[in-house]
């Protein structure tokens, strides 16, 4: 039995990774350009009216929360695209029916939204060099935490495709909670600048310790305790795959 898992989930995998070399244009190329956008207004020409963070220039200060970004949004709409379309075209029914167990649909989806996140995230750092010069202090963290919440991430796109009924459904997450939790992660601004108020909702926050956490990787300074991060992030995963697991052992979003 696990041979023919085995065997699905490379299938899934595969089929993922050529979905996003075929539509690459829609898939690579406009995180790449909305990220040197980025770069361009808020690390150029914003950051040269705020000046340093610390010991760092502005545009050295956000890179590694764009970067995250990217990651984020990439990872979770991949998944959820890719998983509501077999939905929506009745694919996934050839899944149900096959030896193929839920822990290897959700892993094999999953790794498709990685995989996207992943490549995203190479392309934007490679964009990042013609504005600064990147620092890599801690390659471990960096590797570690952009696979984890590229991860993360992607369950929850997965998480989102099983409830969504229309493609409405899809959108409402990212726009809704998805976006305004990265923007008030810290990808802009350090939240020890904030009152204390704030602070204490801000770590309420869980896109603030990812972010946190990248960006100690490159520069070496975070405003949140690095192994509860990793602790965190760790938690969410685990809780969140075997949520989806779950859902799909009892056919939630697919059989009724």
């Amino acid at each position: 039995m696990w041979k023919k898992n085995l065997t699905a989930l490379q299938t899934i995998i595969r089929r993922e990774w050529i979905r996003i070399i075929r539509i690459w244009v829609q898939t690579l190329i406009p995180p790449v350009i909305t990220m040197a956008l980025y770069f361009l207004i808020f690390g150029e020409l914003v950051g040269r009216q705020i000046g340093k963070i610390g010991n760092f220039t502005y545009i050295e200060f956000i890179v590694p929360g764009l970067i995250m970004m990217s990651v984020i949004t990439n990872s979770y709409n991949n998944v959820v695209s890719s998983f509501f379309s077999s939905k929506f075209q009745k694919n996934i029914e050839e899944l149900l029916v096959s030896p193929t167990s839920p822990y290897t649909i959700v892993l094999g989806y999953s790794f498709g939204g990685v995989v996207r996140g992943l490549f995203v995230g190479v392309l934007v750092t490679l964009t990042s060099l013609f504005f600064t010069n990147l620092q890599f202090q801690h390659p471990l963290i960096i590797f570690i935490t952009v696979i984890l919440t590229s991860i993360l991430f992607s369950l929850g796109g997965f998480f989102n495709a099983l409830f969504a009924k229309k493609f409405d459904d899809v959108t409402i997450i990212p726009t809704f909670i998805l976006t305004p939790l990265t923007y008030l992660g810290g990808v802009f601004y350090s939240v020890k600048n904030l009152p204390e108020f704030w602070q204490t909702i801000s770590y309420l926050n869980p896109i603030l310790y990812m972010v946190n956490l990248f960006r100690y990787g490159f520069i070496g300074i975070s405003d949140v305790n690095l192994f509860f991060s990793l602790g965190f992030i760790v938690l969410l995963s685990t809780l969140l795959f075997l949520l989806n697991v779950r859902l799909m052992k009892i056919g939630y979003g697919i059989r009724n």
